[in-house]
Order: structure tokens, then sequence, then C-alpha cells
């Protein structure tokens, strides 16, 4: 074990020494699994007690600490003679799953097999050998949780307004990294099986979804630019989001986006030219037949569009999964040195994970950062760094070791 590891571990196990994590319903009937820092992954465990858990932690000093999404008979049992009982709705929503301008700033991947190295996120191969293995090293920045968060929020509503889900049943948390993890816990969804996970992931991504269902045609079969209805900014599930995806487009649309979109050039020329009068159309239904010359095929292609604004970007293999295990609630997370935390639902907008997800809040440290980008630990920044020593407060030093751009540059720490 290198002494950076050995420093993290020590650190981590100060941590479990005075923190108390949060335990989910039922734990005696979750199964447990433990990323260790040079071990590999431990799983098959469970507890009786809260005690036992924090001594466990304390001992073991993972790197990672997970729980079972489902309940079972006997948690520690192979995976086949478990016992599946349910398992709780789980979401994952992270910036790796979602296109962000900022990763060209931040992240970095190198070529297995050639060293051949970019930023942004890793192509499919290597531009220089063909290669299809990397290694990554990505970074979380406000633009990246920004947008993770947006997408929280489109999904909450989707869960309480459209699935009737109450805000008891419905749990936020930051992961403690690049995203956020949203949990239903709730007898109506404990006993689906991945089929009808998959369906509500489904309607979540707003897949499949077919215009003329939901509200958009035309009333004269002679001319399918005339007399069209279509649904309305009000309307409930996703007709009213269809019509708000729309607006959203038309609010700030310029032909050129329009003709990116799949509209003819003549189409793209006339919607902007009468942006306000479609835009003022709203008050009165939508501007589905405002604008002669604008058909079906044309509002189509920008209510597919407006579906991708509206959807919620979740990570399908998550959801689906019933036997997933997911990140435990107040635990380290071992690439970043955060700590997974609720978030309140009444306070999601304003939830600063660079500041509320600090674990460790003591002491400086010594380090030589071989090479990382600027980042943000609490209210301060710190960087860009390239081979140099510096002095940081230890929730931002723990950041740069735990990503390895960093060592401990006292040896007496």
């Amino acid at each position: 074990m290198s002494n950076q590891i050995k420093f993290i571990q020590s650190k981590f196990r100060e941590y479990y020494s005075e923190e108390k994590v949060f335990l989910p319903q039922q734990f005696e009937h979750r199964e447990f699994g433990f990323l260790l820092f040079t071990e590999g992954m431990l799983r098959h465990k469970s507890f009786g007690n809260a005690d036992d858990l924090h001594r466990f932690l304390c001992d073991l000093v993972p790197s990672d600490v997970y729980y079972s999404c489902a309940f079972y008979e006997n948690p520690e049992a192979p995976m086949a003679q478990k016992g599946w009982l349910g398992a709780d709705l789980i979401f994952d929503i992270d910036a790796d799953h979602i296109s962000t301008p900022c990763d060209k700033l931040h992240d970095v991947w190198v070529c297995s097999g050639c060293c051949f190295a970019g930023r942004g996120k890793a192509p499919e191969r290597c531009p220089q050998c063909g290669g299809e293995r990397f290694e990554t090293n990505v970074w979380a920045c406000e633009v990246c949780l920004e947008t993770a968060k947006i997408e929280v929020l489109k999904l909450l509503d989707i869960l309480l307004e459209d699935f009737g889900f109450s805000e008891d049943e419905v749990h936020v948390f930051f992961s403690g990294h690049r995203g956020y993890h949203v949990q239903v816990e709730s007898d109506v969804v404990r006993g689906l099986d991945s089929v009808a996970r998959k369906e509500i992931v489904d309607y979540v991504l707003g897949l499949g979804l077919d215009a003329k269902f939901h509200g958009l045609g035309s009333l004269d079969i002679y001319d399918a630019s005339r007399l069209i209805s279509g649904p309305s900014l009000a309307d409930s599930g996703w007709r009213g989001r269809i019509a708000r995806g729309v607006y959203e487009i038309l609010l700030d649309v310029s032909q050129k986006r329009l003709e990116e979109l799949g509209l003819s050039r003549r189409i793209a020329k006339v919607i902007v030219e009468n942006k306000n009068r479609i835009l003022e159309s709203w008050d009165r239904g939508g501007p589905w037949g405002v604008i002669r010359g604008v058909g079906l095929e044309s509002w189509r292609k920008l209510i597919e569009c407006g579906v991708i604004f509206q959807s919620a970007k979740v990570d399908t293999v998550v959801t689906t999964d019933i036997h997933r295990l997911i990140r435990l609630e107040g635990t380290l997370h071992g690439k970043t040195g955060f700590k997974k935390t609720m978030v309140e639902l009444s306070r999601i907008e304003e939830f600063d994970p660079f500041k509320e997800g600090i674990a460790f809040k003591k002491g400086t440290v010594k380090v030589f950062v071989t090479e990382s980008p600027k980042v943000r630990v609490g209210d301060e920044s710190f960087g860009p760094f390239c081979n140099q020593e510096v002095e940081l407060p230890m929730a931002a030093a723990m950041l740069l070791l735990c990503k390895g751009v960093a060592r401990v540059a006292d040896e007496d720490v």
C-alpha cells in the first residue's frame, strides 16, 4: 500500500470514528458491499444494528460503502439463494451521461494501448492506435452539477405530478462526486420487476412518444397546415411537457437552429419572422394553427426536440437493476473524499454540493500536485496546478489525493 493510500485511509478512519452513517429502512434485509483500497470488492455482508456497521467501517476502512436497493430474506447468501423480497426504485443522474461543454476543460483520457491523451469525453476508438480502452480522470465543476440538478428537478416533477408519489416517499442525495441519486421508498414500487421499471424509465425519458396521441392533429384533411390542434402549457403529463418543451425552443429560436433540428429553410424563416406572434399565441392555446404554411410535420419535429428538453436524463441500467448496490448516505466517495448527502426537496435549487458535501473540515496539508484543473471546495477555488507544491485545506487536498493527482509532501503527516 502506497503512502498516499495510507494517508487517505487514515483520514477516512478518522471520519468514520467521529461520524455516524445513516442506515436505510429495513437495513437488516439489505446486502452491504465495500470497495477496498487495495483488495477489490467485498460483498454479501449484513448487519443487525448501527453499532456493528460502525465498528466494521472503523476496522475495515473501505474506500466506498454500498447497500442494496433490494430486500432479501438472507442478504449474506449467494445471489441465487438470497430470496428477493422487493426493491426501492432508484434513479442515478450523473454528469457522465449528460453532454456538457465543460468536460473539455477538466476531463482527461489516456489510451491504455499507446498512451495517446486528450481532453473531454473519451472517444470510442483511439485516433492514434484504434484502441478501445482508456484511463480517464473526470472532475465535477459547477456547470456539471448544475446541469445534473436541472435533470433532478425534471425527474421530481414527473415522480410527484405524474406518478403521484408523496414528498415523504421521494429522497434526493448528492452522490459525493458528479451527480445525484433519487430514491423512491414506497410499497407501490417494491414489487416491480425489471420490465416494469424499464417502462418507468421509458416514461421518464419520453421514449416512444407519438405527438398525435398527445394532442397534435389536423382538423382539415385536405390541408395539414390549417386548423391544427395541439397541447397547451397547462395540460398535465407529457401533453403539457410537449407544449412547454416547444415553448422553450421558440423562446430562443434562430433560423440556423431550426434548420439543425430538421426544418426546411423556408419553414425556419417563417417561424423566426413570426416569433413574437407565435409566443403570444400560447395564451390562447398555442401556436399550432397560427402560422399558415407551418404544417404537422414541422410541428412534429419541434415536439421531438421538446421531448428531449423535458425528459430527465437518468441512467437506465441503475433503475432497471433490481439487485443494484448504491452508495450509503453519509459515507465517503473514494474518488473525492466528499460524502453522500441528503438534499431536502424544498431546497434543492439552493443546495451547494461543494460546501454541503464536505467531510473534512479541519486542518491543512502540504501536497505536491502533478496536474489538476481549477476546483472549488467550500467558498474558495484552488488551482489549476501543474507540478507544484501547495498547502491546502484538508478537504481540497483530499480531493486531489483521491483523484490520484497529488501526493503528500510533508513526510511527517
